[in-house]
């Protein structure tokens, strides 16, 4: 079964925000994918927020690439974004029907 991963990131800063897109849209989101995820999704939230969704075949393949590549992907985040630059909040969840 599909498991999704969910990145949801806020900024108090709309310039920190910017930075972000730019670098999650033009490298890092397919780094996800080239480690292991099926696919990735980056939404633009009405509230300001960013969400990337990345979709794994299921829980072990989540697992893996935690305990693998993404250790040193967030590496990167705190080397290219000051701390108390932005909120992460992360959820999973498996897709359970696709209508449409």
């Amino acid at each position: 079964m599909t498991v999704i991963y969910a990145v949801r990131v806020d900024f108090p800063d709309p310039a920190v925000r910017d930075d972000y897109l730019k670098w999650i849209t033009t490298g890092h989101a397919a780094a996800v994918v080239a480690a292991g995820a099926l696919s990735a999704e980056v939404l633009s939230l009405a509230d300001g927020a960013l969400e990337m969704r990345y979709a794994f075949s299921d829980r072990a393949a989540l697992a893996a690439y935690e305990s693998g590549p993404a250790v040193a992907l967030r590496a990167e985040v705190g080397e290219l974004f000051p701390a108390g630059s932005f909120t992460v909040t992360r959820s999973t969840g498996e897709i359970v029907a696709r209508i449409g």
